[in-house]
């Protein structure tokens, strides 16, 4: 037949065991706080999230291919719907593959996105060379307003192919972001210098990007943005160069039909 506890033996047990809980009460905000800690100290664009919506870089290729389709027929690769409706097909392939966050791994998938932007490039850049050298040659441009309008359409284009461009390869693209892949940025976000300054869960997504361009555009130098790779930094330089003659060469016209 088994004894029971002493009453002493009893007291002293019950007490080890509240004094066990009030340390382990102590410590838990303690736990707490590193966690936190190491939340912060290891931002979400370093941390594996979920992907960016889908919507916002395919209106950007929708309104690039329209602005496409509104070019005067002699400054488009021939036949003039083929690139536009080859990357209309493109976007369509994309959108059904990974319709409302952009999170598919797969290789296939990011050489179709890759494509895309190429064509649109290549389209854009094959009207950009055409309508300058119309310029140069006194050919194009009777008409300064016809003339204000093609040159904005092909600006406007360059503006999101570069958006396309850096949103695609910081990185590794969007879904190597969304994973985490590479630890290095190639584009340096004034949210990554100062996060104290940002809300916990930021990370860049094509909106950003598309105002690095933009920027880059119109003031032909990084503003808040700084390239860090020098493939950023040449491709950076290689969108002001183009900016810069389209922008001088169709002003400069249109003022002198204007007079």
């Amino acid at each position: 037949m088994s004894e029971n506890p002493e009453p002493g033996k009893a007291g002293e047990a019950g007490t080890e065991a509240e004094r066990l809980d009030r340390i382990e009460a102590l410590l838990a905000p303690a736990v707490a706080g590193v966690e936190e800690a190491g939340r912060r100290l290891r931002p979400a664009w370093r941390r594996v999230t979920r992907g960016e919506p889908r919507w916002p870089s395919t209106l950007a290729v929708l309104v690039a291919v329209a602005l496409q389709w509104r070019l005067p027929e002699r400054l488009a690769i021939h036949p003039e719907w083929l690139l536009p409706g080859l990357e209309t097909a493109l976007v369509l392939v994309l959108v059904a593959a990974d319709p409302y966050r952009i999170e598919r791994v797969s290789r296939l998938y990011r050489w179709a996105g890759l494509a895309l932007i190429a064509m649109i490039s290549a389209a854009n850049g094959w009207s950009a060379v055409h309508l300058v050298i119309g310029l140069v040659r006194g050919t194009e441009g009777q008409d300064a307003g016809e003339l204000l309008a093609t040159g904005g359409a092909i600006w406007a284009t360059n503006v999101i192919v570069f958006a396309l461009w850096y949103w695609e390869w910081d990185r590794g693209g969007p879904v190597a972001r969304v994973h985490a892949v590479r630890r290095y940025p190639d584009f340096l976000f004034p949210q990554m210098a100062t996060p104290e300054m940002a809300p916990e869960h930021w990370e860049p997504q094509f909106a950003d990007y598309l105002y690095l361009s933009f920027t880059n555009a119109t003031a032909f130098s990084p503003t808040d943005v700084m390239p860090l790779t020098r493939w950023a930094k040449l491709l950076m330089l290689l969108q002001s160069a183009v900016s810069l003659l389209t922008v001088v060469l169709v002003v400069a016209r249109a003022v002198n039909i204007l007079k």
